[in-house]
């Protein structure tokens, strides 16, 4: 056979197998065998078959032997008594420690993330993921010994994304109120852990689950739970009692959940709930004969990632700030004619002045404290002091040899607290002319040392990624 015979049955045969491709393309359906994707059916658990299971609030539950305290105080919520990280106690506590550091009173292994302890009525409440079980937790200790009283809890995947629970409970003498990093918000009985009500933000209210899981702490306001939205409502007040909503403030400008936390202010007389929003801040009427009414709102400030919630300096200023880029902004807020008019007074960028990433700034003896970010050039991570009328002008940093990352501070019996993201604890004198370093620990072995942290009786209450610790921070001539 010659070589053109050969090509031309070579070329028929292409056309052929062609023909016979073609036709079963066009008269079989490729995927008949498919079927919808049912829970369980690939032999993964349900509750990880899809981000959008239905989870069951509340429907975990399991007692243990622990015994609550009866040491007296509370740190009851985010940022403490009066949500400032200031504590009120009149208790001495150290200026200086031994080589070993602190007593550890004792210790408990926890889930991958940041949350932060409260303490209220003889007990620690910590919202903990369980990523064996993939359950999200709220966990009660005892404050004695850390032995484990109850947990409460509900079936949820979350997948690890720079950790996985973040956020802080809140408490009353008969309610703990959560959220979980997918908005779950989980109301309980203080003592017992019974389930009282549960809501779902982003299946109920469209709410949109923020970058890295939910970040904003619950508040709990004479029984009523103030929590942000930002879906088909900004802010929902709910009745820890009963679990009716009792109010809800409208989202027009479609605002979106932050990782800032609500906090109450009383501003030119009027007591309203102050909210750093993606879109912008609000000022949210907490009185009686007003409740849910949005008293202010602006977006002079408009980030896209806020984590540290709005400082209150007094006068009408207001400051806020960010990290990745955004800076701080003072803002002033002036009563006018039975409403607020809200007015930029200073905005600078990182590097120039006092930012945060984080952690929210304190404001104390009249000046503002916080640990700048990491984008503040060669002052990045130090712990600053800035004065609130010019926060581009710096007061004092605790300088190149003592930065501290990312973690949280506390001020008690005139001094600061600080946790460094290795889980070193550093005692500064809390005043406005120098930095002082009284004394450092280290604390934690384990890394990310980031979530707030709880100060009672001089017990310290503070955690790494995977750990808890109590540490007794009291003189020891006290």
């Amino acid at each position: 056979m010659n070589e053109k015979a050969i090509h031309i049955i070579s070329t028929a045969g292409t056309m052929i197998l062609g023909l016979l491709v073609m036709t079963w393309f066009l008269t079989t359906n490729p995927v008949k065998n498919l079927v919808e994707l049912v829970p369980g059916m690939d032999n993964r658990p349900a509750s990880i078959s899809t981000d959008r299971e239905k989870v069951a609030i509340g429907a975990l539950y399991k007692a243990f032997d622990g015994i609550p305290s009866e040491i007296k105080g509370s740190w009851p919520r985010f940022r403490g008594v009066d949500y400032n990280n200031i504590s009120s106690e009149d208790i001495r506590l150290a200026d200086e420690w031994s080589n070993t550091g602190p007593p550890v009173l004792w210790s408990v292994d926890l889930g991958e993330g940041h949350a932060g302890p409260i303490v209220a009525n003889g007990r620690v409440y910590l919202l903990d993921y369980d990523e064996e079980k993939r359950a999200d937790f709220l966990r009660c200790f005892s404050f004695d010994d850390g032995k484990e009283i109850w947990r409460r809890g509900y079936d949820v995947f979350i997948k690890r994304n720079h950790g996985m629970s973040r956020t802080v409970p809140a408490a009353t003498d008969k309610f703990i109120v959560t959220i979980g990093p997918k908005c779950q918000v989980m109301c309980v009985d203080a003592d017992t852990g019974a389930f009282r009500w549960g809501i779902d933000l982003e299946k109920e209210y469209g709410a949109e689950i923020p970058l890295w899981y939910t970040g904003q702490c619950p508040l709990i306001d004479n029984s009523i739970a103030v929590i942000a939205v930002g879906g088909k409502s900004l802010i929902i007040a709910v009745d820890c009692v009963t679990g009716t909503v009792v109010w809800e403030t409208p989202n027009p400008n479609d605002w979106k959940m932050s990782h800032s936390s609500i906090i109450p202010y009383t501003i030119h007389g009027r007591k309203m709930y102050v909210y750093c929003a993606l879109g912008g801040i609000a000022g949210i009427s907490a009185e009686d004969d007003s409740a849910g009414k949005i008293l202010f709102e602006t977006d002079l400030w408009n980030k896209n990632v806020i984590a540290p919630s709005p400082v209150y300096l007094g006068n009408g200023k207001l400051f806020v700030t960010s990290g990745y880029g955004s800076g701080s902004m003072m803002l002033n807020i002036r009563a006018e004619n039975n409403t607020f008019v809200v007015e930029p007074v200073q905005e600078i960028k990182p590097g120039e002045g006092i930012c945060s990433e984080q952690q929210t700034p304190l404001y104390y003896d009249g000046h503002l404290f916080c640990i700048l970010p990491k984008d503040a050039g060669p002052m990045r991570n130090q712990f600053v002091c800035y004065l609130p009328d010019d926060i581009g002008r710096l007061v004092w940093s605790s300088g190149t040899t003592h930065r501290f990352g990312l973690g949280p501070y506390l001020v008690a019996d005139d001094k600061f607290f600080i946790l460094s993201d290795e889980g070193v604890l550093t005692v500064m004198k809390a005043n406005t002319k120098e930095p002082i370093i009284l004394t450092q620990a280290k604390i934690l072995n384990g890394h990310d040392a980031w979530g707030p942290m709880a100060l009672v009786n001089g017990r310290l209450l503070a955690r790494d990624s995977r750990r808890l610790v109590c540490v007794d921070i009291r003189a020891l001539d006290r």
